[in-house]
């Protein structure tokens, strides 16, 4: 029975390719999930920000135990097969890939290059690759469009340097099955039997099922498949279809099927959730009879604080009562968003990890909204970007990026201070610490988007802090 391996391009795909924006979090538990039902590979997007796609590849890397890591290389980088290597190393099971254009029109217009130097930019990072990765794959992009006689040349000259992995990729998607059949089986007899032979096939026509199943049947080794997203061969259907039929035809799979559902559910849940919804539908509302006023002594003031959800320390419980009592000596009564507010301004005030320098929103009725965040750590400037359901959920999601890691979002309230056409706007956050604990942040602002961010960094400060992670 000849193996088939399948490996996962979920977390690859760019939003803006038809995939979906996981989080840092999502991402590592996507992974896990895949890991788990023994799905072969599970792949990466490249290195773009150094600091938080290598993170992310590391935790990756810590967190799979089965399954093969691959991370793709910058084909116009220099130092890309040193970057991505570090980041990878700790992998149990590491993959290294090089991905090139191999059609005129992606060679020529997309990265500016000429054949001539990309076939040599392919065999230099092959060979690089392989000095310290011991599997290195070479896939080849819009292979349907390219000239045959240079497609056999590049990979002839990847073969050679290296590479145990081919991978042929129908990027315009429009091939029909039987002839999607033919270029495998001829590639295939063109590999020596020691390479494996993958495939990846676009779902422009609706027939990527279809056209892998073809390549299986044409002696493909491996196809990239997605357990999330309809740009490409279904994860969840190649692996009923293997296991139904796979017998017949000599090839197995092995992904556990009994426990592949559930977890594809799982997934699609995870990349169907709005998370800009939360920020804006909370359980923590400010009902009329939840008031306290000067007369309610200390435990009066942590009891509806407690029931809030804030777990403070000793020296904490003392600012907010504090301010509290400053608060309440000056009105009849305060209500619980008040008192959010107050325990956001006078708990935990710790030292700025992450400073805000300047943000640029694009947003819009008929277009989606983006987010530019720029910060300041410890003297650097770090950049995120990113899209999201709104304005403010793309600029958490940026900051998100920046940071590394995700949060999750408790509560978020935004209210003016002032009157006015000039009116400033107070936001207040609540984020969910890895232990549990609650952290809020307030940011004052006449700019609502600008107020979000700066609640949104003070609280990411405070779980920072907390943590140990300044």
């Amino acid at each position: 029975m000849r193996n088939i391996f399948l490996s996962d391009i979920t977390m690859k795909q760019p939003a803006e390719a038809g995939g979906i924006a996981f989080s840092f979090r999502e991402k590592i538990e996507l992974a896990k999930l895949l890991d788990r039902v023994g799905v072969p590979v599970i792949e990466t997007a490249p290195i773009v920000n150094r600091r938080t796609d290598s993170l992310l590849i590391k935790s990756l890397a810590s967190a799979v135990r089965d399954s093969v890591i691959a991370a793709p290389l910058s084909l116009t980088e220099e130092d890309s097969v040193e970057v991505t290597w570090s980041a990878l190393k700790e992998a149990r099971k590491a993959r290294l890939q090089v991905v090139a254009p191999v059609s005129t029109v992606q060679m020529e217009y997309i990265c500016r290059l000429k054949p001539s130097a990309v076939l040599e930019k392919v065999k230099e990072q092959v060979a690089a690759a392989k000095a310290v990765c011991g599997e290195v794959e070479f896939v080849a992009e819009d292979a349907g469009r390219s000239e045959p006689e240079f497609l056999r040349k590049i990979i002839d000259a990847a073969v050679e340097a290296g590479a145990s992995v081919v991978t042929i990729c129908d990027t315009a998607g429009n091939l029909l099955p039987d002839e999607f059949h033919d270029s495998v089986r001829s590639a295939r007899e063109a590999l020596p039997e020691h390479v494996r032979l993958g495939v990846k096939i676009s779902n422009e026509l609706f027939l990527a099922d279809a056209c892998a199943v073809s390549a299986v049947l044409a002696g493909a080794d491996e196809v990239k498949t997605a357990a999330c997203g309809d740009f490409t061969a279904s994860l969840e259907t190649l692996v009923y279809i293997l296991k139904t039929r796979g017998s017949e035809y000599g090839v197995t799979c092995p992904v556990r099927d009994t426990e592949l559902r559930r977890t594809v559910t799982q997934i699609r849940r995870m990349g169907e959730a709005k998370r800009g919804r939360s920020a804006y539908d909370s359980s923590v509302h400010d009902e009329s009879d939840a008031v306290l006023t000067i007369h309610d002594d200390m435990a009066a003031v942590m009891k509806a604080v407690a029931g809030i959800g804030y777990d403070l320390s000793e020296e904490d419980a003392v600012n907010v009562y504090n301010a509290f009592t400053r608060i309440a000596a000056k009105k009849e009564s305060v209500g619980i968003k008040e008192l959010d507010t107050i325990v956001a301004s006078a708990a935990m005030q710790v030292p700025q990890t992450y400073k805000v320098q300047s943000y640029v929103i694009n947003s819009g009725n008929v277009i989606t909204a983006t987010s530019h965040i720029r910060m300041e750590k410890d003297g650097q400037v770090l950049d995120g970007l990113a899209v999201g359901d709104g304005p403010v959920d793309a600029s958490f999601l940026a900051i998100e990026q920046i940071v590394g890691r995700h949060f999750e979002l408790d509560d978020l309230q935004v209210h003016a201070v002032t009157e006015g056409r000039e009116a400033m706007g107070e936001t207040i956050v609540r984020l969910r610490g890895a232990n549990g604990r609650l952290f809020s942040g307030r940011g004052i602002s006449t700019d609502i988007i600008g107020s979000s961010i700066r609640a949104y960094v003070s609280a990411v400060n405070k779980i920072i802090y907390e943590e140990g992670n300044v």
